[in-house]
């Protein structure tokens, strides 16, 4: 029979060439880059460029029809493509705009192309699918009482859509959400160039980042919303999402984000993104979260209950904090988790001991006389133990927050506050948009203070014990008390 048909005779072309490959290729494997903490976490061959995620909201118990497009590129010549994704169904794959067999590894997809790709040549993958929001203990979507939220940190964000989940590669990303009239979504960035279209019962929203972002840092907030814009620190826009029957309850709480963009500014130099704003969320999750440009918070801190003011205040500027460090400036590897964590609690301590209720060196001197048992318990800041088998925020230990910021406190101590406001400013400024870790901070802070800080530096950062503190000799005997 002769085929007539061009596009008939190029699906069975490439039909054939899958069966041909699969059938001298070895069985697909779950990879990963080898990152210490999670070795099975992101992928190698590739670099994300951009994602352009759409999904389909009917309620928050049933999985939401999706499609993931991502635009890559390939660093070396492949045969297959491992994505990381679980937690959904796949219902086809392309690559390059050809079909290619998939297959499940572990918790990654496997897709195999209909012929190898070159090192260095563009990648274009389509991934239709389910996005399960049931099993929230797993992270990834979170059900809130009127929608759903993401926390993808730490290893979370392929539990939403495939993806090279790892802090490493940023990339752009697009997001398109149909959800039922009434709903309200948000994104991270901001919208897109045409407005939320109204269509039958759904309405479709866009948005879009203006700047690369990590994996676990992408958030969609669907639900009974109210959209609070302001305006910050040289006409910054913000933009906070709350539940619409609080928002005069919450609009205090609001009009705070302004005066604290402005209190970092003054420490970091300028804010980093397009805009901000904080996304309160009727959920228990145990946390508050740094989503790029719009911070999670749990309802319940704002409730009034059991939280002074200034504490309240001071969570707020941790995870603004986390904008510069941690999203701004992402991590190289998990175990550089203590730039991220310590300094967020830095200025989160600064803060509270500039209203004058808990002072930055008691604080301090609080946490010294604790490190020992955090390092034994969890490992040093810099090297932290991988987390408990089931305990997904496991690696959210006490050595990476308070023991964290106390090397902060530490190395200011040790060579003056000018040369360590330079570091923190140079700090945010030369990575902005990047990744980094300990040794780039080790290197840049040496720089700074004229002299190579790593003898000094090492013992905080990795040793199995609390070093003596500069300037504090009387906190020798902290430890044993």
């Amino acid at each position: 029979m002769q085929l007539t048909s061009r596009r008939l005779r190029a699906a069975l072309l490439a039909a054939a060439s899958l069966t041909l490959v699969a059938a001298v290729l070895p069985p697909p494997q779950a990879l990963g880059i080898g990152d210490p903490l999670f070795p099975h976490l992101g992928n190698p061959g590739y670099d994300v460029l951009s994602y352009d995620l759409s999904f389909a909201y009917r309620d928050n118990r049933t999985p939401l029809d999706a499609v993931t497009v991502i635009n890559a590129r390939t660093v070396q010549a492949l045969e297959r493509i491992n994505l990381d994704f679980s937690h959904g169904k796949v219902s086809s794959a392309e690559v390059n705009g050809a079909p290619a067999r998939f297959v499940s590894a572990g918790e990654d997809l496997v897709l195999t192309p209909a012929r190898p790709l070159r090192e260095n040549a563009p990648l274009h993958i389509t991934v239709r699918h389910t996005s399960d929001p049931r099993g929230a203990a797993d992270g990834g979507w979170v059900p809130t009482e009127d929608g759903l939220a993401m926390a993808n940190q730490a290893d979370a964000a392929h539990r939403v859509f495939p993806c090279n989940d790892h802090p490493a590669d940023k990339a752009l990303f697009t997001f398109r959400v149909t959800a039922p009239a009434g709903l309200t979504v948000v994104a991270n960035g901001v919208p897109g160039l045409l407005p939320a279209l109204r269509t039958g019962s759904t309405t479709s929203w866009t948005y879009r980042t203006l700047h690369p972002m990590a994996t676990e840092l992408a958030q969609v907030s669907i639900g009974r919303s109210a959209v609070v814009h302001g305006t910050g620190p040289h006409g910054l826009p913000l933009r906070d999402v709350v539940p619409a029957a609080d928002r005069k309850r919450l609009e205090p709480w609001l009009q705070k984000t302004a005066g604290h963009i402005a209190w970092m500014e003054e420490r970091v130099g300028r804010y980093p993104f397009e805009n901000y704003g904080v996304l309160i969320a009727r959920a228990t999750t145990g946390f508050e979260l740094e989503t790029q440009t719009l911070s999670l918070f749990e309802h319940g801190l704002f409730s009034g209950e059991g939280y002074p003011e200034w504490y309240v205040e001071s969570v707020m500027v941790h995870e603004l904090a986390h904008q510069w460090f941690g999203d701004s400036v992402s991590p190289r590897t998990w175990s550089d988790l203590w730039l991220n964590e310590g300094h967020a609690t830095w200025y989160e301590a600064l803060y509270a001991d500039g209203l004058g209720t808990y002072s930055l060196e008691r604080r301090m001197r609080e946490a010294y006389q604790r490190s020992d048992q955090w390092r034994a318990a969890g490992g040093p800041p810099a090297a932290p133990k991988p987390a408990p088998a089931g305990e997904k925020i496991g690696l959210f230990r006490p050595a990476v927050y308070d023991g964290a910021a106390l090397i902060l406190y530490a190395l200011r101590q040790e060579i003056g506050a000018a040369a360590f406001d330079r570091i923190e400013r140079r700090w945010v400024s030369e990575h902005q948009d990047s990744v980094a870790g300990t040794k780039d901070f080790v290197r840049l802070a040496s720089q700074e203070a004229g002299r190579d800080l790593t003898a000094f530096l090492d013992p905080w950062l990795y040793g199995p014990t609390t070093p003596p503190m500069p300037g504090h000799p009387e906190w020798g005997g902290l430890k044993k008390a």
